[in-house]
C-alpha cells in the first residue's frame, strides 16, 4: 500500500473556463518556434541558419557549455526566421512545417534491454534529454550528475490545469517504456506521485519500477517542489531530477518507435475562451489557429501555462516548451470606482475582505488588475497558510532581496522554485513580485556555485 500524505496548507483558486474533456479534430498549424529562453541556464550555439531544412529531431542549437545538451526541431520543415533581441540574444527560431512530417530514425530499443549509458546516449542524441530537469534551479539536468531521485507528479492542482488522467488514457505501454528508461538513470528511487481523488486511471496505478505516493490537499499539492520537500528534501549539494508525465510518453515513443515525437495534448482554458477544451498539438506551435474565433472580444491576456505561473504571449505567439496549458483571461485594463467600498460578492478574497467567502464553491473570472500598487512590505502571517513547506517564506524572500547567500542557504533556497511561491504572490497584500525575487535569488546562487 502506497504512502499517503495529506496537505492542509494551500489554496484552490477556482476559475471559470475549465477545459471540457473532448478532443476535436487536430488543427494543421503551419508555424512553430523554439524559444531558447524556455531553457534556463542554456547559452545557445546555433546549428542552423535561415533557409535550412530540418527533420523532426534535427538539432537546432546546443548548449555552449555542454554540447551534449541539444534542442531538436519539433517538426520537419524549413527555418524561416531567427529572431534576435537586445545584444543579439536569440529569442525565437521559427520553423515552417511541411504537411507530411519526416522524422530522424534514432532506432528502436526497449529500455529494459539497455544499460544506463546506452539510454543516456539515445536521450542526448535525440534531444529528448531536454525534457528532464533538475532541482535546484529548475534547469535542464546535467547528464554528468548523479541524481539522488527522480520525481514525476501525475496531477496538477494549478487553476484550470490539465487532467493527466484524461490525457494519458490508453497510453500505458508508452508511459511504462518511459518509466523503464528513467529508472535506469538513478541509483535512487523513481517517484510517481498521484492524487487518489484525481488519478483514477490504471496508467498510473499499474505503473512498475516506481514508488507510488499519494498526495491530497489544495494547491500547490501537485507542485513537484512540494512533493520533493515531503519525500526527499534537497540539501546543499543534492540533485533531484523531475519530468512531466506527458513528457514521459515522449521518452517512451523514442524507445518504442525510434523517433522524437513532440505531439502533446494541452488544455485551452480560461473565462474568455468560447469553447474551452483539449487540443492535440505539436510542441512550440503558434496559438493563433487555436484561439481564432474561439475567444471573446476585447483586450485579452494570453498565457502560456497557468494563470499563476505562466508566461504572457500574444495571440500569435508560441506555446512554451514545458507548458501543457494555454489560458485566456481579461487583461484587466480598467479601473473600478470605489471598488474597495463594495461588498464584493463577485470578487475572490483570501483574507475575507469581501463577503464572497460565504460561497466557497463559486468560480470566478479573474483579470490581471493588481487592485492597488506596490506597498510597504509588512509581516502578515498569511504566507505560511498557503505554503506547505517547513521553511520561513518571509525570511527567505528578504534574504533574496538582500542577496544574502548564507541566509538563503540556511532558509532553504535549494528546495524552492518560483512556482512554489505563486500562491504567496497571489495573496500578497504588498503586491510584490515574489516569484521574480525567488528566481533572482536562485540565479544568484547558481552563478556563485558555477
Amino acid at each position: 500500500m502506497s504512502t499517503h500524505i495529506k496537505l492542509k496548507k494551500g489554496l484552490n483558486v477556482k476559475l471559470l473556463g475549465e477545459a471540457e474533456r473532448s478532443l476535436p479534430t487536430s488543427h494543421y498549424i503551419h508555424t512553430y518556434a523554439i524559444k531558447p529562453g524556455d531553457f534556463r541556464g542554456i547559452h545557445p550555439k546555433l546549428l542552423v541558419k535561415e533557409g535550412d531544412a530540418v527533420s523532426a529531431g534535427s538539432p537546432v542549437f546546443h548548449s555552449k557549455s555542454d554540447e551534449r545538451i541539444q534542442i531538436p526541431s519539433p517538426v520537419s520543415g524549413k527555418i524561416t526566421a531567427i529572431i534576435r533581441g537586445e545584444k543579439r540574444i536569440i529569442e525565437e527560431i521559427h520553423i515552417e512545417a511541411t504537411p507530411e512530417q519526416q522524422y530522424i530514425d534514432f532506432g528502436k530499443a526497449m529500455p529494459v534491454d539497455l544499460n544506463k549509458e546506452q539510454i543516456m546516449d539515445k536521450l542526448l542524441k535525440s534531444g529528448v534529454w531536454s525534457y528532464i530537469r533538475q532541482r535546484p534551479y529548475s534547469m535542464i539536468a546535467n547528464p554528468s550528475d548523479q541524481p539522488k531521485a527522480i520525481f514525476i507528479s501525475a496531477f496538477d492542482t494549478a487553476p484550470l490545469a490539465p487532467d493527466y488522467d484524461y490525457i494519458l488514457h490508453g497510453k500505458g505501454d508508452k508511459f511504462q517504456a518511459g518509466l523503464d528508461a528513467l529508472a535506469k538513470l538513478t541509483e535512487g528511487k523513481l517517484h510517481l506521485n498521484i492524487n487518489p481523488e484525481l488519478n483514477l486511471t490504471k496508467v498510473f496505478s499499474n505503473a512498475k519500477n516506481v514508488e507510488i505516493t499519494s498526495f491530497s490537499g489544495p494547491h500547490p499539492a501537485g507542485n513537484i517542489g512540494i512533493q520533493i520537500h515531503h519525500l526527499n528534501p534537497i540539501n546543499k549539494g543534492d540533485i533531484v531530477w523531475y519530468i512531466n508525465p506527458q513528457d514521459v510518453i515522449t521518452i517512451g515513443i523514442l524507445f518504442t518507435e525510434g523517433k522524437y515525437d513532440a505531439v502533446k495534448i494541452i488544455a485551452l482554458a480560461g473565462s474568455e475562451v468560447i469553447h474551452p477544451r483539449y487540443h492535440k498539438i505539436i510542441n512550440g506551435c503558434c496559438i493563433s489557429t487555436l484561439v481564432e474565433n474561439n475567444v471573446t472580444k476585447g483586450n485579452l491576456r494570453y498565457i502560456s501555462g497557468n494563470p499563476l505561473t505562466g508566461t504572457k504571449i500574444t495571440s500569435s505567439g508560441f506555446l512554451g516548451f514545458y507548458d501543457h496549458q494555454l489560458t485566456v483571461i481579461p487583461e484587466g485594463d480598467h479601473y473600478e470606482f470605489f471598488g474597495w467600498a463594495k461588498p464584493g460578492l463577485n470578487k475572490f478574497s483570501f483574507s475575507r475582505s469581501y463577503f464572497s467567502w460565504l460561497t466557497p464553491w463559486k468560480k470566478y473570472s479573474f483579470d490581471t488588475n493588481l487592485h492597488g500598487g506596490e506597498r510597504a512590505y509588512v509581516i502578515t502571517g498569511e504566507y505560511e497558510k498557503v505554503l506547505p513547506m517547513d521553511i520561513l517564506p518571509m525570511q527567505l524572500i528578504k534574504a533574496c532581496i538582500a542577496e544574502d547567500i548564507d541566509g538563503m542557504e540556511k532558509l532553504g533556497i535549494y528546495e524552492v522554485d518560483e512556482e512554489d511561491f505563486a500562491l504567496v504572490e497571489f495573496i500578497d497584500t504588498s503586491k510584490t513580485e515574489i516569484q521574480q525575487i525567488i528566481r533572482d535569488g536562485l540565479e544568484l546562487i547558481r552563478k556563485e556555485m558555477s
